[in-house]
């Protein structure tokens, strides 16, 4: 029987204010965030990458043990103090690990050994975690991937998937050897009896490369039962460790899906299907004696973009269909460049806290963890809330004593300048639920209204809470935004596409938008001279209120020359009739600036002249810093001014005061003159409040009709992004005089 989850009913409890469970007694909210980088042995290289990709925690709920595959080593975290976790060391080991489990003072780490996808190898680790140290180790014979030890303390069981290589035969199986699985039987101290290790045989049971099966994933029941998915056999099999035994087999099935985004074009429409999908399921965790539930991601053909509870005789409880991924749109997390698979739903938990028997499902792409509360057999589990953190969680970990639950992410972008792997960690309180701070409403079919990447912002003149904000170059199609503010979580209540003669306009990358006098939106577009295909300029656009475009303004010619990629980042207009000015902030220096200082261009439409004045940026140590959005007010201008830096690197994140009062733009080509700037709010606190890393780009900035003041992050469609939108309220801002 299928409950798919009622989206409407979510999408309603936002609508009214508050998420499904801000009333409720309990809620789990982001305490802390560890950067893996942090716990690096004496003399090891900081910049090459880390990771934690599955975690684990010793018996009394105080230390993490997590698997860092690139640095070849485990790594301990200290979580006494669950709001300041503190870096407690690592072990090296001689290979990769892929997983690890903790049995008394032992931590058994799977480690891949393999030289070739053709001729694999690896060991079971024994970490004494006292000392510190790898005390022994059992040959495997294969390359293990998840490993887990049962409730009881008596077995441990290890997936052998010896993974197939995408690079012969297009990835197709079966490539041979066959993985299997491997128990072992634990001592009375925890640690392995390598003689005991008994392998099973798991060939000859699927229908996909039967003879070719990869374990992905293991976990044992109370029953000592294993539960384990060969997920590109899209396969579950469930087998007794006493016996060695096979109680059940299945194929993990297939599912129709409609009303999903199926095409990597920019644009998020939930208008596509497809037919016969395969859940091909990687974590599978036992919900209890009878049932488990699986995250679907999806390898070589599936990846049904959700969750399934089965049970153990193959029946199928219940699935999830689309209701997580629309989640994920919901919040702004759906990541569109990367949506072959949609979310891909990768790890699971499963654990009781107080009388709450919860599940929890890991989005490796939308960077989102979702916590259900299970309902029974033959009942669809509730939604409760989606919790925030790194990119790409993977290990997913309830620590129910505590009331914590841990996430681990594995992914490594600081080459590129961007956020490292972090451990998350969550505490379960009397408390609303922080996150999400903005998500959208149902359109007209029942359908969350696709967002992200949210890049500048304007507020209506006479609606209090009102705002309008507009979408960048992640997307193929500028869209305007109309966000009600009066609701936590803020609620984006309609979209508009911007059109030119009727089609969607083209290269439009809109970083800024703010009223126009009559009617309509002023829209600046960064655009990109550097670029070497599609290059575009700065352009200022008027459109109509559906979104049409009225006027496209060209830069100068003179003006136009000196221009590079980090161009328009906001648009704020002064004055009206025949006085009205269009203000733009220019992000960085252009060719013909003087170090240090960038431009605020002023365009009257009435005469069309263009005019400027420098605006002095801050230096700092580390990487740049440049305006991103600029809002008029009263007697001048706000912009925000940032540092490119994330995490503790950032320092910079700012609003200023320009003020205006006998400032008198220059002719473009000449000296121009430099404005005063006075700080109104340094927004660090604010992006730090919620516990995670500091997020980099603060893009968005609007004062209401009744004052209120508005800031929001660009979370940059998701891509090489945890997703996360911060929609800060700073109340009313006293501005200098």
């Amino acid at each position: 029987m299928r409950h798919p989850i009622a989206a409407g009913a979510l999408a309603a409890a936002f609508l009214a204010g508050t998420a499904l469970t801000a009333a409720a007694a309990d809620n789990f909210n982001r305490t802390a965030t560890f950067n893996v980088v942090d716990n690096l042995p004496e003399g090891a290289d900081p910049a090459k990458s880390t990771a934690a990709e599955i975690v684990a925690v010793t018996d009394d709920g105080m230390t993490l043990v997590y698997s860092d595959s690139p640095g070849r080593r485990i790594g301990m975290i200290d979580i006494t103090d669950p709001h300041a976790p503190k870096a407690a060391g690592t072990v090296a080991l001689e290979g990769e690990p892929t997983s690890v489990t903790v049995s008394k003072g032992f931590a058994l780490v799977a480690v891949n050994t393999s030289e070739s996808k053709s001729n694999p190898s690896g060991f079971l680790g024994v970490v004494d975690l006292a000392e510190k140290t790898l005390v022994s180790s059992c040959d495997l014979g294969g390359q293990p991937d998840s490993v887990i030890k049962s409730r009881d303390g008596k077995f441990l069981a290890i997936a052998i998937e010896n993974e197939r290589d995408e690079e012969v035969n297009d990835g197709v199986i079966p490539q041979m050897p066959a993985g299997n699985l491997t128990s072992f039987t634990l001592g009375a101290d925890g640690a392995v009896d390598c003689a005991s290790k008994t392998v099973i045989d798991l060939t000859g049971i699927a229908s996909v490369a039967g003879d070719d099966p990869e374990p992905e994933y293991v976990d044992i029941n109370g029953l000592d039962e294993v539960a384990v998915t060969l997920q590109e056999n899209n396969h579950i099999v469930v087998v007794d460790l006493a016996t060695g035994t096979v109680k059940s087999q299945f194929s993990a099935g297939a599912v129709d899906l409609d009303g999903i985004d199926t095409e990597k074009d920019g644009v998020i429409s939930l208008t596509g299907s497809m037919k016969g999908v395969a859940r091909e399921p990687d974590t599978i965790q036992w919900i209890d004696d009878e049932r488990f539930v699986t995250a679907n991601e999806g390898d070589w053909k599936g990846g049904s973009r959700g969750f399934t509870i089965f049970r153990k005789d193959g029946t199928v409880d219940y699935d999830s269909g689309t209701s997580f991924e629309y989640e994920t749109v919901r919040l702004g997390h759906y990541p569109e460049k990367r949506n072959k698979k949609g979310n891909e739903p990768e790890g699971a938990e499963v654990a009781t806290f107080g009388s709450d028997h919860l599940i929890f499902v890991a989005s490796e792409r939308a960077s989102l963890v979702g916590v259900f509360k299970d309902e029974g057999a033959g009942k669809a589990p509730t939604f409760l809330q989606a919790l925030p953190g790194g990119i790409g969680p993977e290990g997913l970990l309830a620590i129910p004593q505590r009331n914590l639950f841990v996430t681990a992410s594995e992914t490594d972008l600081r080459e590129d300048g961007l956020i490292g792997s972090v451990v998350t960690i969550y505490a379960r309180t009397e408390s609303a639920p922080a996150y999400p701070t903005i998500v959208s409403a149902d359109d007209a079919d029942g359908r969350p209204l696709p967002w992200a990447a949210l890049s500048g912002a304007a507020a209506d003149a006479t609606v209090a809470g009102k705002l309008y904000a507009v979408t960048d170059s992640a997307f193929s199609q500028a869209r305007i935004l109309t966000i009600d503010a009066t609701k936590s979580p803020a609620v984006i209540t309609g979209a508009v596409t911007v059109t030119k003669d009727g089609a969607p306009a083209k290269l439009l990358d809109l970083e800024g938008i703010a009223l126009a006098g009559g009617g309509g939106f002023w829209l600046a577009s960064e655009g990109n001279p550097e670029r070497e295909k599609n290059k575009t300029q700065s352009t200022l656009v008027k459109v109509d209120a559906e979104g049409g475009i009225l006027e496209e303004i060209a830069l100068p010619e003179a003006l136009a020359a000196n221009a590079t990629r980090f161009g328009f980042e906001g648009v704020a207009v002064t004055g009206t009739g025949a006085d009205e000015t269009v203000w733009l902030a220019v992000q960085r220096e252009w060719k013909d600036d003087p170090k240090g200082m960038t431009k605020l261009l002023a365009y009257k439409p009435a005469s069309k002249e263009w005019g400027a004045v420098h605006y002095p940026l801050d230096k700092v140590e580390k990487g740049w810093i440049g305006l991103s959005e600029i809002t008029a007010v009263p007697g001048g201008l706000v912009v925000i001014e940032r540092d490119n830096q994330i995490g503790a690197a950032a320092k910079v994140k700012k609003l200023t005061f320009v003020s205006l009062e006998g400032v008198t733009p220059a002719p473009l080509g000449g000296t121009l003159p430099v404005v005063e700037k006075k700080l109104v709010h340094d927004v660090l606190p604010e992006l730090k409040a919620p516990n995670g890393y500091v997020l980099d780009k603060l893009e968005s900035f609007a004062i209401d009709a009744a004052g209120e003041a508005f800031a929001i992050t660009d979370n940059d469609g998701v891509d090489d992004h945890s997703g996360e939108t911060q929609f800060i309220r700073l109340g009313k801002l006293a501005l200098p005089m």
